[in-house]
């Protein structure tokens, strides 16, 4: 059985998507979507959602959500388990993940979301140096209506962002009471692990957050497991806005 993987580029959740496939050694491929564009992609390639990472396996089975794909991965390749045997064990990823998923996932979402909205030169960087876009500029000067609904969708406005950087310390103390609780961090990586630390690598690569992310045992985690990075994104808030600020 092979598969195909469409996510975005710098969506944590794809990557833990894709770091899961590999992890099960299922053939794969991964197409990355344009985004902004992608809702509209992937129902175009017959998903019933608009979000990605959405997985398409060789005999027409169709997957949204890194929670969905965890365990149909884990069906599948049972000798490369992505959750652990004992019912405790699995009850702690399980939890984990869950709150990987739900409390830690959206926070990077939301911040990028943000300030593509209120920085133009997040626009064009996001054009030239992830798109590719022969005429980065032309997306910074109009793409901001386009910004402003993926933002809307994400819930990205500006309480939402500033409680997130606000509560961004005890998000990331949580991952590293994980790993010294071993549900996650371990020799071989579990399906909590590729949902939390996938959003800690993504976190690393803000300017502005990598302050409050590096030098934690979650952050040498991620790193690890996520090696590659397409980044880092440019800092888009200086500190007179209060949304970002490190030294907090």
């Amino acid at each position: 059985m092979s598969a195909t993987l469409y996510s975005i580029a710098l969506s944590n959740p794809g990557w833990a998507a894709a770091g899961m496939l590999v992890h099960t050694r299922i053939p794969h491929r991964v197409v990355v979507l344009p985004g902004g564009a992608h809702p509209l992609l992937v129902r175009a390639a017959g998903f019933p959602g608009w979000t990605v990472p959405a997985l398409e396996f060789d005999n027409g089975r169709r997957l949204q959500g890194s929670l969905a794909i965890s365990r149909a991965l884990h069906e599948l390749a049972p000798e490369r388990a992505l959750f652990p045997r004992d019912r405790a064990a699995r009850r702690a990823v399980e939890e984990a993940e869950s709150w990987g998923h739900s409390e830690l996932q959206p926070v990077p979402r939301r911040i990028i979301r943000f300030g593509m909205v209120h920085d133009r030169g997040l626009r064009r960087w996001w054009a030239a140096d992830i798109l590719g876009w022969p005429t980065p500029g032309l997306l910074g000067e109009l793409g901001r209506p386009t910004a402003m609904v993926m933002a809307r969708v994400a819930g990205a406005d500006e309480d939402a962002v500033r409680e997130d950087v606000r509560r961004l310390p005890a998000l990331l103390d949580r991952v590293d009471e994980l790993m010294a609780a071993g549900t996650i961090g371990g020799a071989e990586p579990n399906a909590a692990d590729f949902q939390i630390l996938s959003t800690v690598r993504a976190l690393l690569g803000f300017t502005d957050l990598v302050d409050l992310v590096e030098g934690r045992p979650g952050a040498a985690a991620a790193k690890r497991l996520f090696p590659g990075w397409e980044g880092p994104v440019p800092q888009f808030m200086d500190g007179s806005a209060g949304i970002v600020d490190s030294s907090r």
